[in-house]
């Protein structure tokens, strides 16, 4: 299967699992890792929501989260940049990760709270076959249609 394929597909794809996920960040635990599933199944963490807690002080909160890039190195990305008085919360739309991922509270005292979704995405045989199926369709429809307008610009020459 193509990995590069958006994620709305993979889902259409395959069945996914998802479960509720979230971690609080602070002084006491100033990051949070979700490790990979040993379950040999593809994992995502689509993060959410990124919030302070009521109690947090106005002061900048940055949170960031460390996961192997193409190169195979750790490098924290910083992915929000939170004040109580100025920018409380933020969602997020789009923000798929591939386990194993840590977030890290790179400054700030919290409490900051993340949430999101942890999917699986479990194998299904049946898909496999009907994706082939679709790209047998597909190149039938594509060769009928090559077929049609071939004939019309020979009727239309003649």
């Amino acid at each position: 299967m193509d990995t590069s394929l958006p994620f709305s597909r993979l889902l259409s794809e395959e069945r996914p699992v998802a479960e509720l996920w979230g971690c609080q960040l602070g002084t006491g635990a100033r990051s949070c890792v979700v490790k990979e599933g040993d379950d040999f199944l593809e994992h995502l963490v689509l993060l959410r929501t990124i919030c302070l807690g009521a109690d947090a002080r106005d002061e900048l909160h940055v949170v960031a989260v460390d996961s192997k890039n193409a190169s195979g190195e750790h490098r924290p990305v910083p992915i929000a940049a939170l004040r109580s008085s100025v920018l409380p919360m933020i969602s997020l739309k789009a923000l798929e990760l591939v386990p194993p991922v840590t977030f890290v509270l790179q400054c700030g005292a919290g409490p900051v709270y993340l949430s999101g979704q942890r999917v699986t995405l479990e194998d299904d045989a049946s898909s496999e076959a009907e994706e082939e199926e679709l790209l047998e369709e597909d190149v039938r429809d594509e060769e009928d249609d090559g077929e049609s307008q071939n004939k019309g610009s020979s009727e239309r020459s003649e």
